[in-house]
C-alpha cells in the first residue's frame, strides 16, 4: 500500500470570482466553462490520490505499471489545477501598465512594460498550453517561460506570477483561432494588486 494512504486530503475547486463575469473580450459562457474544465482537475487530482492509496508499489515498471501511470496522470491533473488557480487569481482587474513592485521588476528584467508584453504575448503565441512570468530564485530575475502541457512546469526554483493560458479551450468560443487577440484581452484583465500581494507574500526582493 502506498504511504499516500496515510496522507491523502482532497481539495475543492475555487468558487469563481463575480469580477471574472464581467471581463473585457473574454465572455462570461468562456470563463464558466473554462472553470468547469478547472474543476474537472480538481476532482481527479482528488481520484488519482485515492487511487494512489490502493496501488501495488511492487509492481512499478517504467515502461508500465498503474504505479507510474497514476504518477505521471497525477502531475498533470496538479498542474491544471494550479496553473487555473493563478489563471484565475490574478484576473478581473483593470490591466494597464503593472505599478508597485511587479512593475519595477517587469521594467527592470525586460527594459519597459512593451518588451515584457510583448515577449510574453509571442511566448504564448509559441507555446501549446502556458505561458509564464515566472521569479528565478537562483539568477534573481524575471523570465518568460513557455510550457506545452499542464505538467510542464517553468523550471525548478521559480515562482510563476503570471499565468496565461493558451489552450485552444481559453479562447476558441470567443476568437476562434485568433489567439493574438485573446493575450490582448488577457492583458486588459490583469490585476496588479494580486501580483504585487504575490511578489510580497513570497518575499521576493523589489
Amino acid at each position: 500500500m502506498s504511504a499516500l494512504a496515510y496522507n491523502h486530503v482532497e481539495i475543492a475547486a475555487k468558487p469563481l470570482k463575480a469580477a471574472l463575469l464581467e471581463l473585457d473580450g473574454i465572455s462570461r459562457e468562456s470563463v464558466e466553462a473554462h472553470h468547469k474544465l478547472y474543476t474537472g482537475y480538481v476532482n481527479k487530482r482528488n481520484e488519482l490520490l485515492k487511487r494512489l492509496t490502493e496501488v501495488d508499489l511492487a509492481t512499478a515498471n517504467q515502461v508500465y505499471s498503474d504505479l507510474r501511470a497514476l504518477k505521471v496522470d497525477y502531475t498533470f491533473a496538479v498542474g491544471g489545477v494550479k496553473n487555473h488557480e493563478i489563471y484565475f487569481d490574478h484576473l478581473g482587474g483593470n490591466g494597464g501598465d503593472p505599478d508597485g513592485a511587479i512593475g519595477y521588476l517587469i521594467k527592470r528584467d525586460f527594459g519597459s512594460v512593451g518588451s515584457w508584453k510583448a515577449d510574453l504575448k509571442a511566448t504564448g503565441i509559441a507555446g501549446r498550453g502556458w505561458a509564464w512570468t515566472a521569479y528565478d530564485w537562483d539568477e534573481g530575475r524575471l523570465f518568460n517561460y513557455i510550457g506545452d502541457a499542464q505538467n510542464t512546469y517553468p523550471v525548478w526554483n521559480a515562482t510563476p506570477l503570471v499565468a496565461l493560458d493558451v489552450y485552444e479551450h481559453a479562447y476558441f468560443s470567443d476568437y476562434l483561432t485568433d489567439r493574438g487577440s485573446y493575450i490582448d484581452a488577457f492583458f486588459r484583465n490583469l490585476d496588479w494588486n494580486v501580483v504585487n500581494d504575490w511578489v510580497a507574500k513570497y518575499q521576493i526582493p523589489a
